[in-house]
């Protein structure tokens, strides 16, 4: 669709959004502070829409600017992940920009490694796929499994893994700024 078959859709569109609410073009007129006249042509097409004319109508009308112009969609949606290996994991970011809130999906080999703890600035949250995830917290050493969560401030040293068991898949999301997630979970008493 090229931007002329775009804006050639403008005016039906504006004298149809008009007339389903049963507003004159003296009403429009009056609440929007164009002109008749200017209202007319554009419904005709005989005007070209400006965004000078289209904001006013589309706060008259309570409607996005999009549903007066018909835009086009936005691009693709979809987060296109390119793995990387990091540290003897796979990871598939799941995010776009840099800084902020970063979220990757990770996949953990079977592999039964010493934990070494670190500390850095953030805060992480966890959510267990598939396969169960060790979590070194502080004084704490728990095994998620599927379904399972955890969120912590990465200062508190920490280390996670697989059990050793077999792989594991999770999501990991990382705030640099301390943003919280909100979801906890608690580990199994025993």
């Amino acid at each position: 669709m090229t931007t002329d078959d775009v804006l050639a859709g403008v005016g039906p569109r504006l004298r149809r959004l008009r007339k389903e609410r049963e507003v004159t073009l003296a009403a429009l007129s009056e609440t929007t502070g164009i002109s008749v006249s200017t209202l007319s042509r554009l419904e005709s097409g005989l005007r070209k829409p400006s965004l000078e004319l289209l904001l006013p109508i589309a706060q008259a009308h309570q409607v996005p600017l999009d549903e007066l112009v018909g835009a086009p969609p936005a691009g693709d949606p979809r987060v296109r992940a390119k793995p990387m290996e990091r540290f003897g994991r796979t990871f598939l970011p799941l995010t776009r920009q840099p800084g902020g809130l970063q979220a990757f999906k990770v996949v953990e080999p079977k592999r039964k490694l010493e934990p070494e703890p670190r500390t850095h600035e953030g805060y992480e949250w966890l959510y267990v796929l598939s396969g169960k995830l060790r979590l070194v917290l502080g004084d704490h050493d728990v095994v998620l499994g599927a379904g399972e969560a955890a969120e912590f401030d990465t200062r508190v040293p920490h280390w996670f893994g697989s059990t050793g068991e077999g792989p594991v898949e999770f999501l990991s999301l990382f705030g640099p700024q301390g943003e919280r997630m909100h979801v906890r979970a608690r580990p199994k008493r025993t």
